[in-house]
């Protein structure tokens, strides 16, 4: 996504007149907005803002009411986080605090823990290390409360990082190793990865060299398997401190170089600053000193961009070093004070107080709660003690008193059946009301879907694109629903064509908004990192895809299957996450199966094979979702299956592309009959 398409995004919403799709259209695409052009999400969320504002001082409805204030919290929410990033802190703690008090009116315990851990994470890297832990133990206090494992991890990593920085190890490695025991627990390795570099971190600053380094290569392993550059990017970085302590400088400088180039290539500032300072000791430790410091200036200038602490004491006194061994005392007087001055702030008395206070309130309350469950099951013991007492006796006295109610039941019937007369009459009135508001309802939500419609149209491409790139082509596209999780999708590089069949999890409303996502993803990787072969759009679209739906407070499983081609000149290359591709030659398929993973989540992830195919002369191709093989219909109401599909596919070779299509899709008809359509449908055929 460019500028360009961002400001067209808000222009689009601007001039939308319904609210809902306003602001379905915003939360759609503000993921993707956030990572490169967080002003502009900043845009975006205030329109939701506003928005729900105007609806909460109209609306009376309770259930309302508690949606827009829903939406509000997530809309300051997203702000803070955008605020943070451009680096106004202030303005980003101002936008978190906003929401956790709406979080807290309508009990949203999950929100109000992710919100404290936001604010905690503000603090940090302002280095106000008592507000930091305040909030960091307050999210814990939450997320142990609600049985939140993944939250409780993210908890303890967070408050592992924090007492690192004050110096206080054990602690520290307590943390750290707690993670690691929840994280196994929920098969979360991406961040076992993580929490292992900390651990490996801590060592390779105590001299344990091997330990460290067997932390790290268990960290690296993990990253690669998942493809997580960002995660492969931190690894290299703390390979390189390691051979820095052992004084392999050219060692350290390569594994710094590397860090540094992932970090810049995806706009880590944090892994940027910290990198250029490391390459900056390395050079300093080699008495390069005008070499270091240009490194240490670029090091210090982005960590005063964005506030970061730690990156500022650190780089402050590299300069320092470097400006003493050059001679030039001023300036090596004016890093010295700032080097002292940010130090204390990061690392003070009384943060190191505040650190012990916070965990021993942090302890007292967990057993607190310990404790109260423990109270609550012996007074469970005793009540039911006490029950079984007074059911005897109540027993007893209902024998007497049946024969009274009897009696009594007989005189309230008949008043009961008239007042039961007149309360059915009143309940007829309210229905029809009801059935007229539900209508109307129906109606609106059905108008927001056909909007909906449209915005997902505008990402396909358009059918005379298509057919300037590929000829002799079809497109079968049926979905289920008025918007789809299957879409179809089209990039021309210089004389390369590479077009897509894509399935994503889901259908309806939920399948779009992951297409949404599965979409921008091959589109970054084609644009933005400007990849070629299919096996490798898809790595990188999987890795863009898993970040994007990471930062939900929810666990997000969704993903797409996808069958990815290239085409130029008489050579084929193919890629695909469970959909194959099928080439027609001499009356015979030719199958080229597909990596048996999706794009998304997976529990032991391999890189995608490209396979590159010589095409000749009337071959035909074909790539498709699993829609028409898995729809039921026939006598019998069984699926269609894929062996009736390649006896299909053969029997209409020979016939025009724009033929196959409409006799594919009367087959379908003809075979659901008068069932329902159960999936989209996506079939491309090409003929060469």
């Amino acid at each position: 996504m460019n500028q360009q398409r961002v400001d067209s995004l808000i222009n689009v919403v601007d001039t939308c007149k319904n609210d809902t799709i306003k602001i379905a259209a915003i939360l759609a695409w503000d993921e993707q907005v956030y990572m490169r052009f967080p002003d502009s999400s900043i845009v975006l969320n205030n329109r939701v803002a506003e928005i729900a504002r105007k609806n909460l001082q109209h609306s009376l409805d309770e259930k309302l009411k508690r949606k827009y204030k829903q939406e509000l919290s997530s809309a300051l929410n997203n702000m803070g986080s955008a605020y943070n990033k451009i680096g106004n802190s202030k303005k980003a703690l101002e936008c978190h605090y906003s929401s956790l008090k709406i979080k807290k009116e309508i009990g949203n315990k999950k929100g109000m823990a992710y919100s404290y851990n936001n604010i905690g994470y503000i603090y940090s890297n302002q280095a106000n290390v008592p507000k930091a832990l305040e909030n960091y133990h307050k999210s814990l206090k939450i997320r142990t409360e609600i049985g939140d494992k993944k939250g409780m991890a993210g908890s303890m990593i967070n408050l592992g990082i924090i007492y690192y920085h004050q110096d206080d190890i054990r602690q520290a490695l307590k943390f750290f190793n707690k993670s690691v025991q929840l994280l196994k627990e929920i098969g979360d390795t991406r961040r076992i990865a993580y929490s292992y570099i900390n651990i490996g971190h801590i060592y390779a600053n105590q001299g344990k060299k091997d330990l460290a380094i067997k932390y790290f290569q268990e960290s690296l392993k993990i990253y690669k398997q998942m493809n997580h550059v960002r995660g492969i990017a931190d690894v290299y970085n703390n390979m390189g401190s390691v051979y820095f302590k052992q004084k392999n400088i050219a060692q350290a400088l390569k594994y710094y170089q590397q860090a540094l180039d992932i970090y810049l290539s995806i706009g880590r500032k944090q892994g940027i600053s910290k990198t250029y300072n490391n390459i900056a000791i390395c050079y300093l430790e080699q008495k390069q000193y005008s070499k270091a410091v240009i490194y240490a200036t670029k090091a210090l200038s982005i960590a005063k961009t964005t506030d970061i602490k730690v990156g500022i004491r650190n780089a402050a006194k590299t300069m320092y070093q470097c400006y003493q061994a050059l001679g030039k005392d001023s300036d090596a007087l004016q890093m010295y004070q700032l080097f002292i001055e940010v130090r204390d702030q990061v690392l003070s008395e009384a943060n190191q107080k505040e650190a012990i206070r916070q965990e021993f309130k942090y302890e007292y309350e967990k057993q607190a709660i310990a404790d109260s469950i423990q109270a609550a099951e012996a007074k469970k013991v005793m009540d039911a003690q006490i029950l079984a007492q007074k059911a005897q006796i109540s027993k007893e006295e209902t024998q007497r008193y049946a024969l009274y109610a009897g009696v009594a039941l007989l005189i309230l019937f008949g008043g009961f059946m008239y007042n039961r007369f007149r309360i059915t009459y009143k309940q007829k009135l309210i229905i029809e009301k009801q059935k007229l508001e539900v209508d109307d309802k129906n109606k609106k939500i059905l108008d927001s879907i056909k909007y909906a419609k449209r915005i997902q149209s505008a990402i396909l491409p358009a059918p005379q694109v298509v057919k300037e790139y590929l000829k002799e082509s079809f497109i079968l596209y049926k979905p289920k629903d008025i918007v789809a999780g299957d879409f179809y999708w089209m990039e021309q590089q210089n004389e390369n064509v590479l077009f897509a069949a894509a399935d994503c999890t889901g259908h309806g409303v939920p399948g779009a908004m992951v297409s949404v996502v599965c979409n921008n993803g091959l589109n970054r990787s084609v644009r933005e990192y400007g990849l070629k072969e299919p096996g490798e759009i898809l790595d990188k679209t999987r890795e863009i895809v898993i970040h994007e739906f990471e930062k939900s407070d929810e666990e997000v499983q969704d993903g797409m299957d996808v069958a990815l081609c290239s085409i130029h000149g008489n050579e084929l290359k193919y890629a695909g996450a469970h959909n194959p591709l099928w080439i027609i030659r001499n009356g015979k398929i030719i199958e080229t199966k597909a990596n048996k993973q999706p794009i998304g989540v997976y529990d032991q992830p391999k890189p995608f094979t490209t396979h590159t195919i010589t095409i000749q002369k009337n071959d035909t191709i074909y790539i498709f979702s699993d829609g028409y093989v898995d729809q039921f219909g026939g006598a019998k109401g069984k699926k269609f299956k894929i062996k009736a599909f390649r006896e299909l596919i053969l029997s209409i070779q020979g016939q025009q592309m724009e033929k196959q299509k409409m006799m594919l899709e009367e087959a379908f008809n003809q075979w659901k009959g008068e069932l329902e359509q159960i999936d989209d449908v996506c079939i491309i055929g090409l003929k060469v």
